[in-house]
């Protein structure tokens, strides 16, 4: 119904992709495993959930940007907009609480990084992603970069690293790096939320199709001619345009893209204030026992 079965493997799943996803994984691995027990042997293994979250985070990653929900997402806007969600509001938090904080701070260890450092203040990052994500859904603006090959694969790098440092602000796994308490971690998580919004509501209430990559079947085969092989005039012969495979109109598809994207914002942005919670009030805790502790009874 989706039309995939017209594609080949290789559209499909992106090999060169597939190998460097299994590739990271085997890293991983290894960092946490041979590589840890020789330069790092009093630091703990990570546990099992937060390998859980490293793996799923990359798996992700992958399906949204080199598996068959890549190839969905530029023959429809809603897959587009669930492969934003996922390759930006899901996977980064994943990736960077299940790497262990060992491995940040010799990663990050050379001094070349500190020149970096006005880079992660905490208002940049968290404006640079959603300006970057908003400037991307501005209709003139994706036409042009996704049929673009090398513009569009930039953007999309720019966009995860954007997403990867403004995650790390709210989920830092190295203590000393952190620059924001409980109380401005949960600031920081709404006003991302609400930077975000505008974007979101010009998408879901636009009284049309905002996109040609999805309405304009020409343009819409010039963006696919960087999915598969060849000449791409096939596709136009075989789907009649580019809402053969869907089951809704163009700003029907559009406006599911549009609600998709802030409902997945709003759960995972609920879940993470949930997490920056529990461990802001076990913090507390803790330090207040601690000088509990330290008061001589009267």
């Amino acid at each position: 119904m989706l039309g995939l079965e017209y594609f080949d493997f290789k559209a499909l799943w992106s090999p060169w992709m597939l190998f460097a996803m299994l590739a990271i994984i085997i890293g991983y691995f290894y960092l946490i495993g041979p590589w840890r027990e020789q330069h790092y042997p009093m630091e703990k293994r990570p546990g099992f959930w937060q390998q859980v979250m490293t793996v799923s985070g990359i798996v992700l990653l992958y399906m949204a940007q080199g598996g068959p929900m890549n190839l969905l997402g530029h023959m429809m806007f809603s897959f587009h907009m669930a492969n934003m969600s996922i390759s930006y509001l899901i996977a980064p938090p994943l990736i960077i609480m299940g790497i262990p904080a060992y491995a940040w701070r010799s990663a990050f260890r050379a001094r070349f990084w500190k020149r970096l450092s006005p880079v992660m203040n905490p208002i940049f990052t968290l404006v640079l992603f959603n300006v970057l994500f908003s400037f991307y859904h501005l209709p003139n603006v994706q036409d042009y970069v996704m049929t673009r090959y090398w513009l569009h694969e930039g953007f999309n790098l720019l966009l995860l690293i954007a997403a990867m440092i403004m995650w790390w602000q709210i989920t830092c796994p190295v203590p000393e790096w952190t620059r924001l308490n409980g109380l401005r971690k949960m600031a920081y998580v709404f006003a991302s939320g609400v930077l975000l919004t505008p974007a979101c509501a010009l998408i879901i209430f636009a009284d049309e199709s905002l996109y040609a990559v999805y309405n304009n079947p020409v343009v819409w085969a010039q963006a696919m001619s960087y999915c598969v092989s060849g000449d791409t005039a096939w596709l136009l012969q075989k789907f009649e345009g580019p809402m053969f495979f869907n089951l809704f109109s163009a700003k029907e598809d559009q406006q599911i893209g549009g609600i998709l994207m802030k409902l997945v914002q709003e759960i995972m942005y609920g879940c993470i204030l949930v997490f920056i919670f529990r461990q802001w009030y076990s913090q507390e805790n803790a330090e207040n026992d601690s000088d509990l502790r330290g008061v001589d009874p009267v």
